[in-house]
C-alpha cells in the first residue's frame, strides 16, 4: 500500500466512524435521514479539508516567514482571510455547487438521451491511452482549468462579476491563506460553472475532488507571501507565486488592453496563448488603484460581503444604461472612471 491508499484509507475510515457514530444519530432525532447521503459525502469534503489547511499551514507558514516578499503588517486581514479558507477548504462551497447543480443536469442529460444524445467522456477518447488514471487526471484538469482561465478574464472584463471578484483583489497583504478571499456568489457562481463542465465531460464525483484538491493546493502557493518564480521554464509550467503577484499588482494585474494580465489560474500556457502573460521582474504592491484614494472594501468577513452587494447594483444598473442609450451611459469597449466600478 502506498502512501496515497494508506491516507485514502485512514479518511475513508474516519468518514464511516463520524458518519455512524456522530452524523447519522443527529439526523435520525432531527427527522432528516433523506440527507444522509449528501451529509456522508459532506464529511469526506470537511476531512480532506481539514488535512489540506493542516499541511499548507505547516509547510507555508515557515516558508513566508523565510522568503517574504514584503513583512505582513496587517494581521486582522489576514485572520479574515483564514476564515474564508475555512469556510472553502471545508467543502461548503463547492459541495453546495455541485449538489445543486447534480440533479439539474442528470434531468437534463436524461432529456438529451431520448433525443439521441449523451454525456462527453473525455477519458474515453483514446481507448487504452485516456483512460489511464494519470492521463484522464490531467486532461480534466488542463480542460477544466482552460475554462477557468476564460471565466478569470470575465471576471475581470463584466463590470456585474468584477463587482464581486474586486473583494478577492482587494487584499492588500497576500499571503496563502489570501487564495479563498472571494464573496460567496462569486464562489458559487464559479464552482457552479466548473461543476456543471465537470459533470459535462464525464468526471466522475471522486475525480471531481481530487481535481479540487489538487487545483486549490496550487492556487494557495500561488498567493503566497514568497519571492519565487520557478525559473525560465517552470514558470512557463506552471503558474508561480511572482507570476501571480503581478495578476494582483496596482496598475498592472487589472488594466491594460487585456484588462489585465496572469489570468491562468494553474497553468500559464493560456495566457501565453492569449497573449495575457507578463513575465516582467518587479513585485508590484498588491491591491485596487481605487484604494489608493480611499474606497473602502471591507476590513472584515461581512463588511466585504456586504459592500459588494451595492458595487454590484450600480454594476447592473450601468449595464442597463448602457443597453439603453441612457445618460452616462459607457464606450462599448472602455470603462467609466468616474462610475461604481473603478480598476
Amino acid at each position: 500500500m502506498n502512501a496515497l491508499d494508506f491516507v485514502s484509507t485512514l479518511i475513508a475510515r474516519a468518514q464511516g466512524w463520524l458518519h455512524e457514530t456522530l452524523v447519522q444519530p443527529l439526523l435520525f432525532e432531527l427527522g432528516m435521514m433523506r440527507l444522509a447521503e449528501q451529509a456522508f459525502d459532506s464529511i469526506e469534503w470537511v476531512l480532506i479539508g481539514l488535512i489540506e489547511i493542516g499541511l499548507l499551514a505547516l509547510i507555508l507558514v515557515p516558508l513566508e516567514r523565510r522568503f517574504a516578499v514584503e513583512p505582513v503588517v496587517d494581521r486582522r486581514a489576514v485572520r479574515t482571510d483564514m476564515l474564508y479558507t475555512v469556510l472553502h477548504r471545508l467543502g461548503v462551497v463547492p459541495l453546495v455547487a455541485f449538489a445543486l447543480f447534480t440533479p439539474g443536469f442528470d434531468w437534463l442529460e436524461g432529456e438529451l438521451r431520448l433525443l439521441g444524445f449523451s454525456r462527453m467522456n473525455l477519458d474515453q477518447v483514446w481507448p487504452g491511452v485516456t483512460d489511464i488514471a494519470w492521463v484522464s487526471f490531467l486532461i480534466y484538469l488542463v480542460v477544466l482549468d482552460g475554462i477557468d482561465y476564460w471565466m478569470h478574464r470575465a471576471q475581470h472584463a463584466w463590470s456585474w462579476w468584477w463587482a464581486l471578484h474586486a473583494v478577492h483583489h482587494s487584499q492588500r497583504q497576500m499571503t496563502f491563506w489570501s487564495d479563498d478571499r472571494n464573496h460567496l456568489a462569486d464562489d458559487l457562481i464559479r464552482d457552479g460553472v466548473l461543476a456543471i463542465a465537470a459533470l459535462a465531460i464525464g468526471v466522475a464525483p471522486d475525480q471531481f475532488i481530487a481535481l479540487v484538491v489538487a487545483s486549490r493546493v496550487v492556487q494557495s502557493v500561488q498567493h503566497a507571501n514568497l519571492r519565487w518564480s520557478w525559473g525560465r521554464w517552470g514558470g512557463r509550467v506552471l503558474v508561480s507565486p511572482s507570476f501571480h503577484r503581478r495578476h494582483h499588482g496596482i496598475g498592472v494585474g487589472h488594466e491594460g488592453p487585456a484588462g489585465g494580465c496572469n489570468f491562468a489560474v494553474l497553468f500559464p500556457f493560456w495566457d501565453l496563448l492569449f497573449r495575457t502573460a507578463d513575465y516582467r521582474p518587479g513585485l508590484e504592491p498588491t491591491g485596487i488603484r481605487d484604494q489608493l484614494t480611499g474606497r473602502d472594501y471591507g476590513t472584515g468577513f461581512w463588511a466585504q460581503q456586504w459592500l459588494a452587494i451595492p458595487r454590484l447594483v450600480a454594476a447592473l444598473r450601468q449595464v442597463v444604461s448602457d443597453r439603453s442609450g441612457g445618460p452616462g451611459a459607457m464606450d462599448p469597449g472602455g470603462i467609466d472612471s468616474s462610475g461604481p466600478i473603478q480598476r
